[in-house]
This record gives C-alpha cells, structure tokens and sequence, in this order.
C-alpha cells in the first residue's frame, strides 16, 4: 500500500515556521523494558516462588474469598511491579482470572487508587473493577484488563494499521478522561512544576552524569526553569492522569470491560496542564515517536479536544508552543527521576530510556532561544563538541 503524506505548517512565532512533511507510517524505536508496567499482564509471567511476609498475607487474603470469585489460589504468581512499592499478582479463576494489587501501608496508600478507579468507571472509561478491597492491609482484588499492554504489544511487533487504531482509541479515551472530575485532586500548579524540575540537576547532573554546574549554568537553569513552570501552569488545567503512556495503556481483549484501551497505574491522578497527558502518550518514555507521528497524534488529540469542549487554545500553533513547552518540564523530570530509580534504587534498566528522553528534551530545547543555555550544558554533559566554520 502507498504511503500517504501529510505537510503541515506550524507558525510558532513571528520568525519561525515549522513545517513537516511525512508519511502516515509509524516512526519509533523502542527499547525492550525487563520491568513490566503496574497493573500489566506480561507474556512472560515470572513464576518463581514468593516466600515474603506479604505474599503469605495475600494468600491467606484470598482463601476466604476463593469460593465466592471461584479462585484457584494455587495459581497465584506475580504479574508485575513497578517503581514505587506497590506489586501486582495474578490468580486464576474458574473462567478468567483476576489481579490482586499488593500497597504495603506503611509506603502506599490504596485509597487514591480507589476514589480514581471511580472516577474514570462512572466517566465510561475502561478500568478495573475494583471487586474486594482491605484498605488498611493495602490489598486489592481487581478484575484483569488483558495480557498485554500497548508498549508490550509494540515491542512484539505491530502493524501499522492496527497500532494506528490503538492509538486513536487512546485519544478518544483521553479526551473523555478530561472530562472527570479533577475536584479535590493534588493541584499541580507552578510551585509543584517548578519543585519537580530540581530533579535534574540533582540526580541526572550531579549523579548520573558525575558533573558539577558551573556558577553561570546553575543561573541560566534556574532561569529556564522559572520560565518553563510558570508558563505551563498558565495552561487550563483538567483532570491529568500524569502517566497516560503506552506501558499504562491495556490492549482491550476484552470489550466486555467497556471500550477503549484498558487504564492502568491512575492513582497519581491530579488537576493539571490540559497538554500534560497527550505529551506523556506521544513523548513516550518507553517508546520513540518520532515527531511527524508526535505531530499527527498531537493535531487528531487537539481537533477532538475542541469538539468536546476541552479547553484547548483555539489556534493549534498555541497549543504547539504549550504542548512542547510541557513536552520539555515532563522530560526533564523524568531524566532525573530514571537517574534516582537507578542510582538510589537498584533499578538499572531504567538507564537503558535516558537517550531517547533526552533525544526529545533536545527536540525542543534546540526551537526555543529560551532553551539554548540547556542545549549547551547538554551538548557538554553528552560530550558533544560544537565547531563554528564557513565554507566558501
């Protein structure tokens, strides 16, 4: 089939127009993750035993229960975890088979993951049922979305056709989640951006890259920084569900469970910058977008956000400039937080999706003349040497 091209000009300030043409073929690379997503089902269970404290809990949590859901107890085997200190195990029933989320209280509170597993269940959206809860022994007993989620099903390989298909179904589900309620959620607003972005110097500078900031970095930093939170947070904000990526998204197997991708790993939701979500899905940490699909996704996202009343700047070339501008804060939160989960945690795969984070924090820092002072400290942290000449 013949590939179809797009041109799209962007106009993101009076001396600068941006203009891609690309074809409706996927652009990425992806990077294999040993760590499965929270919530998810990988194609790989490990099976080994669990000897824990908390896994006799749960254990001994289920056998009364194993009449009333027709639990096979002896099937209980891990299905995942993820970066905080919540796991998930999987157990078998009689016809399917269930999720049992493991948030140890003295580290992780259950009651978030609730209250939004309602939220978004009452807005339509496809998300576990939440069918026995032990709030204070932090155990959840959830319905299974599916066994793969969309970074899994990529990863394995994926055509074009359907991956595109994946992809708008998240849009619609995303523009829906906009909708819900974001009332009495942690507002996250400029002292919290601006908070959030010391992360980079502190881990990703400091401890994992083993430099130091001279005296006129440090300032240029803090400048950039200040302007960066403050003009997100003058964004309209919604409800944000802050990790709205292809590791967080179910291939829905199971149509019965609602429509759209299964929604996973929601309990950090908070009222945020409307473009936070969309920039998580097509930024993906996880998996490259290169930006001819980021664009694509990015003007799809915002035609339908407009329909449906969110509430978006009328000209996309404003969006744009909002959508890269948060594109930037999320991505450089991130490269610290990978470098404290790795450094501080043990947890070195996280290493292996610095690259392409940092690929799409250079994305932007090289269209802003705001951002060059950050382009130049990464160019000297990634060792790259820049050389002025002319040619005749």
């Amino acid at each position: 089939m013949p590939a179809r091209f797009t041109e799209i000009k962007i106009k993101t300030g009076p001396n600068l127009l941006i203009t891609h043409t690309f074809s409706r073929q996927p652009f990425m690379t992806t990077s294999a993750d040993p760590s499965p997503s929270p919530g998810s089902s990988p194609v790989a269970v490990n099976r080994s035993p669990v000897t824990d404290d908390r896994y006799a809990l749960v254990q001994n949590w289920l056998v009364p229960l194993a009449q009333k859901y027709g639990i096979r107890t002896d099937s209980l085997r891990p299905a995942s975890s993820d970066a905080s200190f919540r796991r998930y195990f999987r157990v078998d029933t009689e016809t399917d088979s269930l999720i049992i989320m493991d948030a140890p209280p003295a580290h992780e509170d259950c009651r978030p993951f609730v209250d939004i597993a309602s939220r978004l269940d009452r807005a339509g959206l496809n998300v576990p049922k939440i069918l026995e809860a032990q709030i204070d022994q932090g155990l959840l007993l959830l319905s299974d979305l599916g066994h793969d989620t969309y970074y899994q099903r990529i990863v394995n390989g994926i055509d074009d056709t359907t991956l595109q298909a994946h992809y708008r179904s998240a849009l619609q589900a995303l523009v829906t989640m906009q909708h819900v309620s974001s009332e009495q959620l942690p507002s996250y607003d400029s002292a919290k951006l601006r908070d959030e972005l010391s992360l980079f110097p502190d881990w990703y500078v400091a401890r994992h890259c083993n430099s130091e900031l001279s005296d006129q970095e440090r300032a240029a930093l803090e400048t950039i920084f200040d302007t960066l939170s403050a003009h997100n947070a003058r964004q309209a904000t919604c409800f944000v569900h802050r990790d709205f990526h292809s590791p967080n998204l179910m291939i829905n197997d199971h149509p019965e469970n609602g429509a759209g991708p299964g929604i996973i790993d929601f309990q950090d939701a908070v009222c945020g910058p409307v473009s936070y979500d969309l920039v998580s899905l097509v930024m993906d940490a996880r998996t490259t977008w290169e930006e001819p699909q980021q664009l694509d996704w990015a003007i799809r996202y915002w035609e339908q956000a407009r329909q449906a009343g969110i509430p978006v700047p009328a000209d996309f070339a404003d969006f744009h400039v909002d959508y890269e501008w948060m594109g930037l804060q999320r991505n450089l939160r991130i490269l610290g937080v990978f470098a404290r989960l790795s450094i501080r945690d043990g947890k070195s795969h996280y290493q292996q999706h610095m690259p392409r984070v940092n690929a799409y924090v250079r994305q932007v820092a090289a269209r802003y003349n705001a951002f060059r002072p950050l382009l130049r400290l990464l160019d000297r942290l990634d060792n790259i040497e820049i050389k002025a000449g002319y040619t005749f």
